[in-house]
Formats: structure tokens, sequence, C-alpha cells
């Protein structure tokens, strides 16, 4: 350390030489920590790959002498185990692994799913309230119950029965009086009413 005779102050290029030897360790340790960070991934990528590579090369050497049926559970099976050992890699290279929940369908979709499973697949289809019920309560909205799926609907509400008929009757009466005194030239609410009278005329 240098200092100036008479002032007492330090000299400015050894506080700077004195910095860059704190510093220079310092740098060292950080690139070091990434490289190696990076290394790991690499070699899990590489681990992941080759797994990748065996499975096919096994599935290859194994289907000349299996039936469709025993390739399919093999190809399960190997899919399975991938990635079962992707997960592992992965735990051991540090890297966070996300799970990815599928998307629920709404009730929206599920309604329309069971119309459309009574229409084409009676002999699966199962009779759900639930169902049947968000259908009644939204039968009249073009948005929700498109006219592909209320022509479908219609055929459905003949076999509609006991007091869930007397119901939609009763409430597609009075939505035909509250339309009634309202404004005749909004094509959502003319769409609404010519819905309501042919449930009127099926069901009366």
């Amino acid at each position: 350390m240098f200092l100036e005779f008479g002032t007492g102050e330090r000299d400015w290029s050894t506080n700077i030489s004195h910095q860059e030897n704190i510093w220079k360790p310092i740098m060292w340790c950080l690139v070091s920590t990434i490289i190696s960070s990076n290394r790991c991934n690499f070699c899990c990528i590489r681990a992941i790959w080759q797994a990748t590579k065996e499975e096919e090369e096994l599935i290859a050497e194994e289907e000349e002498e299996l039936t469709p049926e025993e390739k399919r559970k093999l190809e399960r099976k190997l899919k399975k185990e991938r990635k079962k050992k992707e997960k592992q890699l992965m735990r051991e290279a540090g890297i966070p692994i996300k799970k990815v929940e599928p998307k629920k369908p709404s009730g929206c979709e599920r309604a329309l799913a069971y119309l459309t499973s009574w229409s084409k697949n009676p002999e699966e289809w199962k009779f759900q309230k639930t169902r049947q019920t968000w259908l009644l309560l939204h039968m009249y909205d073009k948005e929700k119950v498109p006219d592909k799926y209320f022509t479908i609907l219609l055929d459905y509400l003949q076999g509609l029965q006991g007091n869930a008929r007397d119901k939609t009757v009763q409430k597609a009466e009075a939505f035909m009086k509250e339309f009634d005194g309202s404004d005749g030239e909004d094509p959502n609410l003319l769409g609404k009413c010519e819905r309501i009278r042919q449930v009127l005329q099926l069901l009366s």
C-alpha cells in the first residue's frame, strides 16, 4: 500500500488494484458455477436423448415378432419408463419439473358432449341429471347451445317425462309471455322466441 507523503491520503491506483484482487476470485467462482450448471443440463439432455434412441432401437428389434396388440402394450410400457427416467435425470441435474394439468372441460362442453353421446352412441350413453338440467336451463341461448345441438335437443326432449317435462313447459310459457311485451325487432330475442315456440309445440 502506497501513501502520499504529507497528505495522509490513499493512492487511487492502489485502491483500484486492491479491488481487482478482491473481485477476480468472485468472478471466477460465478463463471465456474454457470459453466457447471450448463454442463449438468447438457448431460441431462444427452442422457434423455440416448434413452429415447435406445427405446426406438428396442422397439424396432421386437416389432417383427409381436402382434399389433403386443406392440401397443410394449410402446406404452417403454413410454412410461422413459418419462420416469427423464424425471429422475432432471431431478439429479437440478432442473425443476413442471406438472402440466390437463384442462378440465366446462359445464357447457360436458352437456353438449352428453347430448352428442345420446344421439350417436345410445348404447354407451348414460342418463346424467346434471347435464340434462344444464341443457334445459340454457337451451334458448344460441351461444351456449348452437343450432346444430338444439336440433338434437328437440329429439331428446321428446323423451322428457314427469316433473321435468311439466316444469319445462311452464318456464317456456312464462318466457313467451315475457317476450310478447318486449321489442319484437331484436334478432336475439326473435331467435329465443322461435326456440320457445318449438319447445311448446313439441311438449304441449
